[in-house]
This record gives structure tokens, sequence and C-alpha cells, in this order.
């Protein structure tokens, strides 16, 4: 079919993304009292989102046709995650006290069992939300969303990749995923107006969040440096010469798992190895071992390369991803897919009303101060994003907890997400 899309020039539609990234993060910084406003109800991530798609939407661009994000996904997601890792301080991580990471990894373990749970209890109202193995089924974008609340957008991609999912369901899941994201958000704020009292409430001491703000302002001090020239040709060299080397790996293990599973679904077609075909996937192991690559090096001298502005490089890359995802998102398609809009929305609600239950359950139990509630959900829920907006809405200088975190849920968002895509598929299978 002829494109009839207004600019078909890809060179041409990266500069209007560009421009576009540029005028959202401006304005978003913006000391204009208005714009302040604006930017306190819609977030700047969302507008990196849905400006793109009002040029798929328009007929301005055709997302489907343009190949920004393939090159996106397959080059320059691995090469964000390698240098988001890269920051994970292992050491830094754990001196945050064991509260923190408990706090963080049930947050995880919340999202994880929340998405099944919800697909089940409303399946029993709604058994077309099941589906089986078809290639609209729930299960399939649902897990985009758990790949977006464990880690981020790049493990959201991951997610839509591995799952297989079709873009006019990733646009219904997109919509879902930030409007129930948003609301918790809002009362994450809202509670860290009030956090003296909700610790009361917790029996939680607070008095270990002064240390960790001096622990935090004397990291960022120690390894802050302008970046050279060198620099930027090295942290270039790292996240590169990784995604080589996931894709030479990936090349050669994806067809020998995919023969492996083929054989033994032919043996024993009722086999468990059906739930394991995400190993299969040339694309499951370019994100897994470009993320094991970035970790790996966070453990050698390269981590001071953070101190130069790895994770903002990396962001960039991310962002530019976030920006021709949207290209392919289409409202019309949004409007005739309403009805399913609807129960995805309940299913949502219900994932994020249990992420919650467990969470607060858990932070009575083990005395959890409200800061470590509020930034290890929005670390996993927001990822880097608006994980340090929560914390910040703390205090200025706790901001950098939340991306510390929310970095620590990039490492881990892919493997998380696919245990729940995984048990979201059992239920529907």
């Amino acid at each position: 079919m002829e494109n009839t899309a207004l600019i078909t020039n890809d060179a041409v539609v990266l500069g209007m993304l560009l421009g576009i990234l540029a005028l959202v993060f401006v304005t978003s910084s913006s000391k204009n009292p208005g714009l302040q406003k604006f930017y306190k109800f819609v977030p700047a991530l969302l507008l990196c989102y849905f400006l793109p798609a009002l040029l798929n939407t328009f007929g301005i661009v055709d997302g489907h046709e343009s190949k920004l994000y393939f090159v996106s996904s397959r080059y320059l997601l691995p090469a964000s995650l390698v240098l988001l890792c890269l920051s994970v301080d292992m050491k830094a991580i754990l001196n945050l006290g064991p509260k923190a990471l408990i706090m963080f990894f049930t947050a995880t373990l919340g999202i994880v069992l929340g998405g099944p749970m919800a697909l089940w209890l409303v399946s029993m109202i709604n058994p077309d939300v099941l589906g089986g193995d078809a290639v609209d089924a729930f299960w399939r974008g649902l897990s985009t969303i758990s790949g977006s609340w464990i880690g981020g957008g790049a493990n959201q991609t991951a997610l839509k990749e591995i799952s297989e999912t079709t873009e006019s369901q990733f646009s219904i899941m997109l919509l879902v995923d930030v409007f129930v994201a948003n609301i918790w958000m809002a009362f994450l704020l809202i509670g860290a107006g009030m956090s003296k009292k909700l610790d009361k409430v917790l029996k939680a001491d607070s008095t270990a969040i002064d240390d960790l703000t001096s622990k935090v302002e004397n990291y960022q001090a120690s390894i802050a440096r302008v970046p050279t020239f060198n620099d930027l040709i090295v942290m270039l060299t790292i996240a590169f010469g990784c995604v080589a080397v996931a894709h030479f790996a990936a090349d050669a293990l994806a067809p020998f798992f995919e023969d492996y599973i083929d054989g033994v679904r032919l043996a024993n077609p009722d086999s468990a190895i059906i739930y394991l075909s995400s190993l299969g996937k040339q694309f499951f192991w370019l994100i897994l071992l470009a993320t094991i690559l970035g970790v790996g090096f966070s453990f050698t001298r390269l981590r001071k390369y953070e101190g130069a502005g790895a994770s903002k490089m990396g962001s960039v890359f991310l962002y530019i991803l976030v920006a021709s995802i949207g290209l392919h998102i289409d409202f019309n398609e949004v409007i005739d897919n309403w009805k399913d809009i609807q129960w995805v929305i309940y299913i949502g609600l219900i994932w994020m009303l249990v992420h919650i239950v467990i969470l607060l359950a858990v932070a009575k139990i083990v005395k959890a101060p409200f800061f470590f509630v509020a930034v290890g959900s929005q670390a996993n829920v927001g990822g880097a994003a608006s994980a340090p907006i929560v914390a910040s809405a703390f205090s200025p200088a706790l901001a950098p907890v939340g991306v510390l975190l929310a970095v620590l849920g990039y490492a881990i968002g892919t493997i998380g997400a696919i245990v729940c895509m995984e048990l979201m598929h059992a239920i529907s299978m």
C-alpha cells in the first residue's frame, strides 16, 4: 500500500521528534508559573509519547512505515540499558539499608503477583480477557504494563517485542499504564506532605533518612565532573560495544533455544516449555545480555563514568525511543477499541490495588519509613522519569535515591516482567 503520509523521510521525522523532546523538557524546567502548573498535572513523559502520536494520528507521519522505531529498539535501547545500569552502585544501594531494598523488592513482587491476580479476578466477570494464545490475548499487552511498572520505558519496549504485542493493543495498554500509574503517584506526593504522620502509623524510625541524605550528597559530589571529549567517546564505546556483543551472542543463542523448544513441543505438545518461549527470541537475549553487561561493568572502574553523565546519555537514547514509540500510536484505533480499554482499566486498577496492599502490609511489618514505601514503589511503577520527583517531594537532596533505585528497576525489570507475563500467560491458557 502506498504511503500517503505528508512526511516520509526519516531524517526529517527524527529532527521533528528531537524538536518535540526539546520543547517538552525546556518548557517542563521553565520557571513560568503557568507551565509549572501545567506540568504538575501533565507529566513530561506523557507528552513525549502523545505529541509524536498526534503526528501519526493526523497523517503527518506514518509511524508504521518509519524505520526509527526499529533502529531505536535494536540499537539505542540496549545502549541506554548499558549506560543506565553502568551507574548501579551496589555498595551505595546496600548502604541505603535493608528496609529500602525490602520495600523496593516488595513493590516488585506486588507488580509480579498483582497482574495475574487482577487478570484472574476480572476473568470471572468477563472470560474474554483471557484469550489463550491468540495474537490479541490480553496477557500480551498486559506484559508491557508489567515491564513499565517494574522497570521503565526500556523494559516496556522489551516486553512489547518479547510478547509480540500488536500496535493497536499497545496503544491501549499505554493509556491505561499512564492513567493508573499517575493516580497512584498523586497519592504518593500527597503522602510525602504528611510523611511524619504516616511514619507514626507505620511505627517507623525516620532518622535514618537524614543519614541517607548526607550519604547521597557526598556520593554525588565525589563523582561529579565536567565530561571531556574522551569521556564521551569512551561512554559511546562502552554502550555500543556492549550492544555489538549482545547482538552477536543473541544471534547465536536465540536460534539454538528456538530449535530446542520446538523439538520439545513436537515430542510433547503439552510440555510446559511453551512458557519459556521467550528464550527463543533474539530480542529477549539482546536486552538481557545488554543489562547483564551494564551491571557487570558497574563493578569496575567504568562505573565512574556516571559522574561524566553516563545515565544522562542513556536517558537521551531512551527518550528518542519513547518518541519513536509514540509514532506508532493512533488515537483513532483507541476510540475503535474503547470496549477493550474499559476492561484493561479494571485490570489495571485491581493490579495497582494489590501492589499497594502488599506494599503497606510489609511496611507495617518491618516498620519502614513512608519514604522507602513511596520511593520503592515509584522506582518500580514510575521508573527513572518520576521516582526522583517523588523522592524530592520529601527532600530535594533525596532525588538521586529515586534514580538509584529506578536504575535497579531497569536491571531487574525485564526479568521480573517476563515472570509476570508467563504467569498471566498460564492463567490465560
